[in-house]
């Protein structure tokens, strides 16, 4: 079987955020604490014991606490059932994690070369020992199984694809450890069981549906998709930012263009929204944005949340 495990399911900053006092923020800090949310990341495993996680968000530390599945088993010393870490971009909330996974545990790195390039570009990676955490890189539209500390297959394959979207925003303004040209900053993922062919996609930033990607996702049981924003101009109308959503490579749920009509129709099984950003309305349990988004048939990610295929 195929068992996912939603780590976190907020956008940078988690719910509530340090310094924000905006609606969520505040309902989270009050009257409606199950709206606290840690930085999106999930663990998915085929056979209930070793794990893999797809990005390694800032408060991974918290996460694999609150996880009982990915603690160290008992009587161990040293161990842990994580087995590998799948990056799909490079952004601080993808993979600021990393550094706490440091403490000398085996597992393989996996990500795009244009994402390893901005991890060896930083010295403060190399607390990684490679010995101990090989560095994997992955080819867009090339399946690859992933592999269990020691080499052996996993049972658990990743096909990566190039969704709309940007480089990691704090390189804007200087050169691309990478280059300028070419795709991998950001990825969806299709995850998939070997054993059984049960298998679902995981897209954590985007900023457009294309036809191609509406194709790719037609009839598949299960995506967890970018909810970051309820409308493209979100944050410019409260306040927070001048950032468009989609500028910063993020669609809207709402709107002509936006995920919930353009995923509309496609005969996918379950539609999860995941990477919300505090200042979306839609996470307030009785907004009408919300509303309209569950009528559309699309969930909310929520820490803790486990799907099993």
């Amino acid at each position: 079987m195929l068992r996912v495990i939603v780590l976190g399911a907020a956008a940078g900053g988690g719910i509530p955020q340090w310094n924000c006092g905006c609606p969520v923020c505040r309902a989270a800090r009050g009257d409606h604490p199950a709206l606290q949310s840690t930085q999106t990341s999930i663990a998915v495993s085929v056979d209930d014991i070793n794990w893999f996680l797809i990005n390694a968000a800032p408060d991974l530390r918290q996460q694999l606490v609150a996880t009982p599945r990915l603690h160290p088993h008992a009587g161990r010393l040293r161990h842990s059932p994580v087995a590998g870490v799948v990056l799909t971009n490079g952004e601080v909330d993808a993979v600021a994690g990393l550094l706490s996974l440091r403490e000398g545990s085996p597992f393989t790195l996996y990500a795009h070369d244009r994402v390893l390039a901005i991890l060896r570009s930083n010295s403060i990676f190399n607390v990684l020992n490679e010995k101990l955490v090989a560095r994997v890189p992955i080819a867009v539209d090339a399946p690859v199984e992933l592999s269990l500390p020691g080499g052996a297959p996993s049972g658990l394959e990743i096909l990566p694809f190039v969704v709309p979207g940007k480089s990691a925003w704090y390189l804007d303004g200087t050169s691309h450890p990478a280059g300028e040209d070419g795709d991998g900053d950001t990825l969806g993922l299709r995850i998939s069981s070997k054993q059984d062919g049960k298998s679902f996609y995981f897209i954590a930033a985007c900023a457009r549906v294309t036809d191609e990607l509406a194709q790719r996702l037609a009839g598949v049981s299960l995506v967890f998709f970018d909810g970051t924003l309820w409308r493209d101009d979100e944050m410019i109308s409260l306040g927070l930012s001048a950032k468009t959503g989609r500028s910063m490579g993020h669609i809207a749920m709402s709107g002509q263009d936006g995920a919930i009509d353009a995923l509309a129709g496609l005969g996918i099984g379950r539609k999860v929204f995941l990477h919300v950003n505090n200042s979306n309305p839609a996470l307030m349990p009785n907004a009408p944005e919300r509303e309209t988004a569950t009528q559309a048939g699309w969930e909310f990610a929520h820490d803790g949340m486990e799907i099993v295929l």
